[in-house]
């Protein structure tokens, strides 16, 4: 696969690259990397000149679609301008929005060249939509980015902001179905996202997912909003019932985005876990929970193997 022209983020398969790094890739359940970063470059600019007044709230959603991540936001209190969406007929590589226009960029880029379930080679379209997102990030300059996709998309890593990197589950957030979804999370002022998470519900129902529109046994399309947090009457009119359960499978279950979109504007005082999974930490505690151990364990792991294939030339 060939790099794609770009000042903003390296797509590139090859291992060792600083900007997205294919070969950190998660196994299921574990998150890459583990630590926040930082990178500086032409694109920074000073924290004192962060938006301020009615700017902070303004935050633009790429890759809407039904755009449940950015309803999410709005019940936080933002004010959301929608970019364009393949599905209406937009195209993210004509979108350019002025600097300075929002204190946040939040989207969802395409995931199927990352997905576990895919069958066949990537066709590059993945990196080339993440390489759109770091580019309207750098053209904006917003105080923070927040990316969503599958556990193993590679790292989204822009000139001048950190780097988090979690997993949160749906049945952290009220919900009883477990959907996880994966958020990068990306800071000028190098800010650590501490996400209050509910007590954890019984994951009593399958997870919600874009292909149910095309199965025999779907469930009726009022649970399925209900169970990604939609009202049961929400409706899609000019859709097909399969791409309604499609855009609304896509989309990140709306509490789960409230309670991201919370933790920015509020931000949770404390020490967040190690791990980099949102949790807060106290005493001389350094994760949270024991799984949180475990997978920056994982972490070092992949790491050192991945380490190790540079010098000796092979893939571990």
């Amino acid at each position: 696969m060939t790099q794609l022209d770009s000042n903003h983020i390296d797509v590139s398969r090859r291992q060792g690259k600083t900007h997205v790094q294919s070969h950190i890739c998660d196994v299921p359940g574990v998150t890459m990397p583990g630590v926040v970063t930082s990178a500086t470059s032409q694109f920074s600019r000073d924290p004192s000149t962060a938006n301020t007044g009615g700017e902070d709230t303004v935050v633009i959603s790429l890759f809407p679609g039904a755009d449940l991540l950015g309803k999410g936001f709005e019940q936080a209190g933002y004010c959301i301008l929608r970019g364009p969406d393949l599905i209406f007929g937009g195209d993210i590589r004509k979108f350019n929005p002025p600097h300075g226009i929002a204190t946040g960029v939040i989207g969802g880029p395409p995931c199927q060249d990352y997905s576990k379930a895919r069958r066949t080679p990537p066709t590059g379209y993945g990196d080339e939509m993440l390489s759109q997102f770091a580019r309207v990030v750098s053209q904006v300059r917003p105080d923070w980015f927040l990316m969503e996709n599958v556990p193993s998309v590679p790292d989204v890593r822009i000139y001048g902001y950190t780097h988090q990197r979690l997993d949160l589950r749906a049945n952290e957030f009220g919900l009883t179905q477990s959907r996880l979804r994966h958020f990068q999370f990306g800071s000028r002022t190098g800010r650590v996202l501490i996400i209050k998470r509910q007590r954890t519900n019984s994951a009593k129902h399958r997870c919600c997912l874009a292909s149910e529109g095309t199965k025999p046994y779907r469930r009726k399309f009022a649970d399925f909003c209900e169970l990604q947090g939609l009202p049961r009457d929400y409706d899609l009119p000019s859709f097909t019932r399969r791409g309604k359960y499609r855009a609304v499978g896509n989309g990140v279950p709306v509490p789960m985005a409230y309670a991201v979109a919370h933790a920015i504007r509020h931000p949770q005082s404390g020490t967040p876990c190690a791990c980099s999974c949102g949790r807060p930490v106290t005493g001389k505690q350094t994760y949270a929970i024991p799984a949180c151990r475990k997978r920056a364990q994982r972490r070092r792991d992949v790491a050192a193997n991945a380490a190790l294939s540079l010098v000796t030339g092979v893939t571990i």
